[in-house]
C-alpha cells in the first residue's frame, strides 16, 4: 500500500501498547502509514494502568490534564481519575481511532538486530518481525523492584509487589505489612487504613505530601465541559500545572514554589502526635523526591490501626518482619511498594545496530540518546519517553505528544528520502551533557535526598524543562545533528 508521499509503504514495529504506543499508532494512521504492528508483552493494552490495580490506584495529575489533546474527556467523575477509569479511557481512544487491530498481545520483545537495511525483531515466543523503522514505547516504570531481604522465601503469608497485586488474597481484617512510602504506598495506606486489622508501614525515607481534594465532578459540570468546545478546563489546568510547580525542579515562579512548600509544611504540622510527626518529617527539600499528592494520607496514617516503623528491617521470618531492634511484626500479608527499575529503559532487550554495535556498548557509561528519542549507531530506531525525558510530577501525556510530533518529522524524512538516520555521537553527547548540567543544578540534584531519579553518579535522569519550552525546542529537527545515508539496495 502507498503512503501519503506516494512511495511504497514503510513498515514499522512499535514496542509497547501503553499511552505512548497507542499515540504513535494513532498518529501513523493519521499520516497514512498503515503497515505497522504494535508488539505488547501483556494480555491487554494500557501499560501502567493495566499493571497497577492495587487498592486506591489513581493518577495524581488532574484527569483533564491526563488525556490526549485530540481526545478530551469531559466525563471524568472525579478531579483525579481512578486507575480503572484511566484504562477505560485509553482503551476507548485506541478503539475509536482504529489502533486495536494493529496490536499483538503476549509479544515480549527480546532482541532487535539491524541488518544494514532493516530491523529484525524477535519475541520471546520465537516469532520474528522485520521493519524499516522501530519505535520503542516501552515506558519507564514497568520492571518491578523487590528488595533482596533475607528470609523472604520463608514467609508463610501472601506476598507480592503492588504492580502484581493478588486480588485473590483478602486483606480486610488482616495484618498487612507495607514496605515503602512513595506515591503508591500513600494511596494504599489511604485506602486500607481502618479496613484492616493492622497496617504496619515500613518506612526508610519520609515523603513530602501535598494535600489535594479529589472532589467529585457533578453532572452539570461534566455537561458544561462537553459543551465548551475544546474544553477550556484543559488549557486552564495546563497553565496552572506549570505555574503551581507540581514538584518539578525548575518550573514555576519562586513565589509559586514557596507557596507549594508552605502548603506541605502546614499539612505536616497539623499531625497531632509529635512522635509520629517527627517520623514523617523529611530532612530534604520539597521537590527533591517526586512530590506525593494525596487526598487523606495524613488522616489515614494517624488512625490507631496504623503503625509507622522506622527501625530498619533485619530479615523476614515465617510469621512476619523482624526489625533490627529484634521486634517481630506479625503479618498475614506482605506488600512491596518498592517501585520499579527506572533505569532499565529498553533492557533486558538486546539491541544491535550498525556494524554490530550493541546498545550495551553505546550505553556502557550512560544511556546516551539525542533528545531522548534517538540513539547513535542505531539507524531508524526511535524512542518515546526515553532516557532524560522531562518528568517529575508533570503529566506525561503532553511530553509524549510533543516527542511523537518530532518523531513524525524524522519519519517523514526517512520515508521521502529512503534513508537511514541516526544521531551523531558527538551531538548526542553534547545534548546529554547540557541536560545533565541543568539537572545537577535542579532541586532533584541539590535537594539533599536519594531518589529513583538519580543515576549511578548521583545525577538526576530527568530533563528540567517546562512543556512549553520543550515544544519550542523540538519544533523543528536539526538534521545537521544526524548521520544520514541511503538505505542499502536489496539484491
Amino acid at each position: 500500500m502507498a503512503n501519503v508521499e506516494g512511495r511504497a509503504s514503510p513498515s514499522f514495529i512499535i514496542i509497547g501498547a501503553g499511552i505512548s504506543g497507542i499515540l504513535m499508532g494513532i498518529r501513523l494512521l493519521e499520516n497514512g502509514y498503515r503497515n505497522f504492528t504494535i508488539l505488547e508483552k501483556g494480555d491487554r493494552l494500557g501499560g501502567t494502568w493495566r499493571d497497577n490495580t492495587y487498592p486506591g490506584v489513581a493518577c495524581d495529575v488532574a484527569a483533564h490534564l491526563y488525556t490526549y489533546s485530540f481526545a478530551r474527556n469531559p466525563w471524568w467523575q472525579t478531579r483525579y481519575a481512578k486507575g480503572a477509569d484511566i484504562w477505560r479511557y485509553y482503551h476507548s481512544v485506541a478503539r475509536s481511532h482504529g489502533v486495536l487491530p494493529f496490536i499483538r498481545y503476549g509479544k515480549q520483545v527480546e532482541a532487535a538486530d539491524f541488518d544494514g537495511r532493516e530491523w529484525l525483531v524477535r519475541t520471546a515466543d520465537g516469532e520474528r518481525y522485520s521493519a524499516d523503522i522501530v519505535i520503542a514505547a516501552n515506558g519507564r516504570l514497568h520492571h518491578p523492584v523487590i528488595p533482596d531481604i533475607e528470609g523472604a522465601a520463608s514467609f508463610e503469608g501472601a506476598q507480592f509487589h503492588t504492580a502484581r497485586w493478588d486480588h485473590n488474597v483478602a486483606v480486610k481484617g488482616k495484618r498487612i505489612g507495607l514496605i515503602g512510602t512513595g506515591s503508591t504506598a500513600t494511596q494504599i495506606i489511604t485506602n486500607l487504613a481502618g479496613d484492616v486489622a493492622r497496617l504496619s508501614v515500613f518506612q526508610r525515607t519520609p515523603q513530602w505530601v501535598f494535600p489535594v481534594k479529589n472532589s467529585n465532578t457533578p453532572w452539570w459540570r461534566r455537561l458544561a465541559f462537553l459543551l465548551s468546545g475544546k474544553h477550556w478546563t484543559h488549557y486552564y489546568l495546563q497553565l496552572r500545572g506549570e505555574t503551581e510547580a507540581r514538584g518539578k525542579a525548575t518550573t514555576g515562579s519562586t513565589e509559586a514554589r514557596h507557596l507549594r512548600d508552605q502548603v506541605c509544611h502546614d499539612a505536616l504540622a497539623a499531625i497531632g502526635d509529635p512522635a509520629l510527626r517527627a517520623k514523617l518529617t523529611p530532612d530534604y527539600e520539597v521537590g527533591c523526591k517526586r512530590l506525593v499528592f494525596s487526598d487523606g494520607f495524613y488522616e489515614a496514617i494517624q488512625k490507631p490501626s496504623v503503625d509507622v516503623v522506622t527501625t530498619r528491617i533485619s530479615h523476614i521470618a515465617p510469621a512476619g518482619i523482624v526489625t533490627e531492634d529484634g521486634m517481630l511484626h506479625e503479618l498475614d500479608v506482605l506488600v512491596f511498594a518498592t517501585g520499579f527499575d527506572a533505569h532499565a529503559y529498553l533492557r533486558p532487550m538486546q539491541v544491535t545496530g550498525e556494524n554490530g554495535m550493541t546498545l550495551e556498548t553505546v550505553w556502557r557509561d550512560l544511556p546516551l540518546t539525542y533528545h531522548s528519542m534517538a540513539i547513535p549507531h542505531m539507524p531508524n530506531f526511535l524512542l518515546i519517553n526515553g532516557p532524560y525525558s522531562p518528568g517529575g510530577s508533570a503529566s506525561v501525556v503532553g511530553i509524549v505528544e510533543t516527542q511523537v510530533e518530532y518523531l513524525l518529522q524524522l519519519i517523514k524524512r526517512i520515508v521521502q528520502r529512503d534513508v537511514l538516520i541516526a544521531p551523531r555521537e558527538d551531538a548526542a553527547r553534547n545534548w546529554l551533557e547540557d541536560v545533565r548540567t541543568q539537572a545537577r543544578n535542579s532541586v532533584w540534584g541539590t535537594g539533599g535526598c536519594q531518589s529513583w531519579y538519580l543515576d549511578k553518579d548521583g545525577v538526576p535522569t530527568l530533563n528540567p524543562i517546562t512543556l512549553s519550552d520543550l515544544q519550542a525546542q523540538l519544533a523543528v529537527p536539526d538534521f545537521n545533528d544526524f548521520d544520514e545515508r541511503p538505505r542499502a539496495v536489496t539484491v
